[in-house]
């Protein structure tokens, strides 16, 4: 499954990134708050979760902790607010990787594959009984 769900409140960005990471062969959705981008990321439908931290109601940091309340789904944070402090939070909480704004389209579909192969490397061990 190559479902990415968008969560950000820039329309205008979070389209720009969907068609990029379509082009790239991905199934890519957007929604622009943290409510509805918390009820889809535990929808079940996603491979990985692209979010926001800075939005309007529920923030992206609250909605982290939402989601990994109930789900280990992939989250890749992407944000204006790149200081040390912000990284090191969003990371403890359980984010997989964090990436300030503004980063590159390309970037974000690397950085997408590196967690999408962690993911299958992880499931592929723990099929086999492997472990490190």
């Amino acid at each position: 499954m190559n479902r990415v769900l968008l969560v950000d409140d820039d329309v205008e960005l979070a389209s720009m990134l969907r068609e990029y990471i379509e082009s790239e062969g991905f199934a890519a959705d957007a929604v622009h708050d943290g409510e509805a981008g918390v009820a889809a990321a535990l929808s079940g439908r996603y491979a990985i979760v692209v979010l926001d931290v800075m939005m309007p109601g529920v923030n992206g940091i609250e909605a982290l902790r939402r989601i990994r309340a109930h789900s280990q789904v992939p989250v890749l944070m992407l944000t204006a607010r790149g200081d040390d402090v912000d990284r090191i939070v969003g990371l403890e909480l359980g984010a997989d990787d964090y990436v300030p704004k503004p980063c590159t389209p390309r970037e974000l579909v690397a950085r997408l594959r590196a967690i999408r192969s962690e993911e299958h490397t992880s499931e592929l061990q723990s099929r086999q009984g492997i472990s490190y």
